[in-house]
C-alpha cells in the first residue's frame, strides 16, 4: 500500500517512466517513509501507554495498585517497541525485494533449533510474563529472589534488577526465580528477640516492653507506621547468658526495619531506667582455697610419679 502511494506521487510528478535510476530512488523513498512511520508509531504508542498509565494511576485506590500500573507501563512500552521494530524490519525487507516467506520459514526452523539451545532464555520470558500477570513483583518492592535481597528497580520479561542495602545491583534472570519472597505487601512485622538476665522477673520485663511500645506508637513520626500494639509471644529460648523473649510489632510494608531499630533504641533506654539487665556472654570462675589447691596439685603430682 505504501509503495503504491509513493508510485502514484512519482507518476504525478511525471517520473513514472523515468530512467533506471528512478526505481532505486523510489525504493529508497519508500524505505525512508517506513522508518519515519515506525518512529511515529513508536512515539504514538508510548504516548498512548503513558496517557493510559496516568488515567489508571489517578483511579488507583492505593500505592499497591499504583506500583502494579507502573510496572505494567514499563513492560507494555517494551513490547510496543519490539512489535514496531519487527514490523518495520519486515516491511523494509519486502520493499528491498527480499522475500519474507523463506525468512519466516528459516526463522521457524531456526527458532526450533534455538529453542532447544536457549531453553533458559525462553524460560526467562515465560516466567517473567507469569510473574507480571500474577502481580508477584512490582517496581519498588523489597523482595528476595534466587538468594538475593533488594529493592526492585526494574522488571522486564527477561530479568529483575535489584539494588541491595549496600547499593550493589543484582540482575536476576527470571528463569532462575523459583520462589518470590515479597516484603512489601500491605503490612509487615518487626520481629525482635529481647534478651534479659536470668535473674529478671519476666512479668516485669514484659510490662516495661508494653509500656515502651505504647509510648513509641503514640509518637507522631511513628503513629502511621505502626498498625497494632506490641505482641509478646513469650519466652522463646533459654540461651547461654540470657532468657530470650520474642515479640513483634505490626507495621506498614517496608517500615519494619526502621520501626525495629527505633523501638530497640527506646527499649534499651527503658531497661536502663528500670534497672533491667541486658546480659552479655560471660564466664563464672570459681577459686579454691590455697590449702585445697596445694593438696590437689600434690595429688596430681603423686599420681603422675606412680
Amino acid at each position: 500500500m505504501l509503495n503504491t502511494f509513493v508510485q502514484s506521487i512519482w507518476s504525478d510528478l511525471g517520473l513514472g517512466q523515468a530512467a533506471g535510476w528512478a526505481k532505486p530512488v523510489l525504493s529508497g523513498v519508500t524505505v525512508l517513509l517506513i522508518v519515519l512511520l515506525a518512529f511515529l508509531s513508536a512515539a504514538l504508542a508510548r504516548r498512548f501507554i503513558m496517557a493510559s498509565h496516568q488515567r489508571l494511576a489517578a483511579r488507583a485506590e492505593g500505592p499497591e495498585e499504583r506500583k502494579r500500573i507502573e510496572t505494567l507501563e514499563r513492560v507494555f512500552r517494551y513490547i510496543a517497541s519490539v512489535v514496531v521494530t519487527v514490523v518495520a524490519f519486515m516491511l523494509v525487507l519486502s520493499e528491498l525485494g527480499i522475500s519474507i516467506a523463506p525468512i519466516l520459514a528459516t526463522a521457524g526452523v531456526a527458532g526450533l533449533a534455538i529453542g532447544f539451545g536457549a531453553q533458559s532464555l525462553v524460560k526467562d520470558y515465560f516466567t517473567g510474563f507469569v510473574m507480571l500477570i500474577e502481580n508477584q513483583i512490582r517496581v519498588g518492592d523489597v523482595v528476595e529472589v534466587a538468594g538475593k535481597v533488594g529493592a526492585v528497580e526494574e522488571l522486564t520479561l527477561r530479568y529483575v534488577r535489584l539494588r541491595d542495602y549496600e547499593g550493589a545491583v543484582h540482575y536476576v534472570p527470571n528463569g532462575a526465580i523459583l520462589t518470590v519472597t515479597n516484603r512489601s505487601r500491605l503490612f509487615a512485622f518487626a520481629v525482635m528477640d529481647i534478651g534479659v538476665a536470668y535473674k529478671e522477673d519476666i512479668e516485669r520485663v514484659s510490662q516495661v516492653m508494653k509500656e515502651t511500645a505504647t509510648a513509641f506508637r503514640s509518637e507522631p513520626d511513628w503513629a502511621d507506621k505502626i498498625l497494632d500494639d506490641l505482641e509478646i509471644a513469650g519466652v522463646d529460648q533459654w540461651a547461654d547468658s540470657a532468657v530470650v523473649i520474642k515479640c513483634r510489632l505490626k507495621t506498614m510494608a517496608q517500615e519494619q526495619w526502621a520501626v525495629r531499630r527505633a523501638f530497640l533504641g527506646r527499649l534499651k533506654t527503658a531497661f536502663d531506667r528500670a534497672g533491667i539487665e541486658i546480659p552479655y556472654p560471660h564466664r563464672t570462675v570459681y577459686t579454691l582455697p590455697a590449702d585445697s589447691a596445694d593438696h590437689a596439685t600434690s595429688k596430681r603430682a603423686g599420681t603422675q610419679v606412680g
